[in-house]
């Protein structure tokens, strides 16, 4: 049967379509630039990242590089935010701006017209290299953050959210979110001097996808970052440590009660990704097929939804069990949880399991790479973690790949139940 299913997921996934060619140099202004020719539609999408998340905002003004992407279109060289807008709408482009935990993001898409691309691109040089973080806008965000951030703090699952990171992560980076107190020390240099930190030409990644030839997108690279700030390489984040296994309970009057478990896990680069992947799906990342949903939802009805997910960063991401349930039943829920995921642990996924699980996900790959703006974001990953070229048409060979054996060995190396660490908001 092992033979069989060995065969069919060989046979499977030879039969995936293989992913695009992407192009890969380093601009002659120190950014990394990927790119994908594709002609069929009058479309050019462009994303530049910068090494500017979260993790990198200084202890005491968590949310500045929140604030510094989501500025950036208040106000640029010559124009202000109006005539950014204007200008948007006039050429028929799009700009959008965003930042998680480790990296910072400005996305464009325009038309390849040469009129449409020549303004679109200029307009988003400017915005990228000449933000001027205008007081007005830059005290209106504030006072819009920090009203988000007090109501956020009075829902259970907000606070169940950062007090997990908080968890996780103690002391670290990325265990330290945005608060009221932090948003309000941050004023317009700070921002400023965050953009020149690291919005720097060296530290871009930019990914190029659509209507223009590697001429020109070698143009398009140099045009958009040899105004950046020139700066130095990011310094590498202090290595994270894993916690000893912990239960927070935080006191809310909700009727339902906010649960998370879990623990810092693997890095976007570890070989182990695959197989987490794939086990995960069994776990309880495939909906009402994982055996979370089946053994807390169908078979016991504590809760209506629970789910698992590994979230790798540049450094070792969390992995995380979440669901909510009548906190009256908030312990019999984690023992259903808990039986579970010990189990899984020591014995992994069955043969028909594993099988499943490769074949959803493998289905599922021409699904995500069916438009230009997916696949974007598939460049900027592949470039800013620095994940190979073929990483597209590896995806799933590796998932066929995978054993039960991998899944379990992958399992016990990273999910530790020593370092578990469990936070129940409006517990009992």
């Amino acid at each position: 049967m092992r033979i069989l299913f060995a065969i069919a997921f060989a046979l499977l996934a030879g039969l995936v379509q293989a992913g695009p060619q992407i192009q890969h140099w380093v601009a002659p202004t120190g950014a990394r630039v990927y790119f994908i020719e594709n002609h069929d539609l009058p479309i050019l999408d462009v994303q530049i990242d910068f090494v500017a998340g979260g993790a990198r905002s200084p202890a005491d003004k968590s949310g500045v590089a929140s604030l510094t992407a989501g500025l950036l279109e208040a106000g640029a060289g010559e124009f202000d935010e109006e005539q950014i807008s204007a200008r948007l709408v006039d050429l028929g482009a799009r700009l959008s701006s965003s930042s998680d935990h480790d990296k910072a993001s400005v996305a464009l898409r325009t038309l390849s017209a040469a009129e449409e691309k020549a303004g679109a691109l200029a307009l988003l040089r400017t915005v990228l290299s000449v933000p001027t973080f205008p007081a007005d806008a830059v005290e209106r965000e504030k006072t819009r953050t920090i009203a988000a951030l007090k109501e956020a703090d009075t829902r259970p699952d907000a606070i169940a959210g950062k007090r997990f990171a908080a968890a996780l992560y103690p002391g670290h980076p990325y265990g330290r979110l945005a608060t009221p107190e932090s948003v309000a020390r941050i004023g317009r240099d700070d921002l400023a001097a965050f953009h020149k930190n690291y919005y720097t030409a060296p530290g871009a990644v930019v990914s190029i996808i659509g209507d223009v030839a590697r001429a020109e997108a070698e143009a398009i690279a140099v045009q958009l970052t040899e105004a950046l700030p020139k700066g130095e390489p990011a310094a590498e984040l202090p290595p994270v440590t894993l916690p000893g296994r912990d239960a927070v309970k935080v006191e809310h009057p909700a009727t339902q009660a906010h649960i998370h478990i879990g623990l810092p896990t693997i890095r976007r680069t570890d070989p182990d990704y695959y197989a987490l992947l794939v086990g995960n799906y069994t776990l309880g990342g495939g909906g009402f097929v994982s055996r979370l949903m089946k053994e807390v939802r169908e078979k016991r009805g504590y809760a209506y939804s629970v789910y698992s997910h590994f979230s790798p960063r540049v450094l070792p991401g969390p992995f995380e069990i979440g669901l909510q349930t009548k906190r009256e039943q908030a312990q019999d829920a984690l023992k259903v949880v808990d039986d579970v995921l010990t189990e899984f642990l020591a014995k992994g996924p069955t043969a028909e399991e594993l099988a499943a699980a490769k074949k959803n996900l493998i289905d599922g790959q021409a699904l995500r790479i069916d438009s230009n703006a997916k696949l974007l974001g598939y460049l900027s990953l592949i470039g800013f973690y620095g994940l190979p070229l073929d990483y597209l048409d590896q995806f799933p060979r590796k998932v066929a790949a995978v054993t039960r054996d991998d899944v379990k060995a992958a399992f016990r190396r990273h999910v530790k139940p020593e370092n578990l660490v469990t936070v129940i908001v409006a517990a009992d």
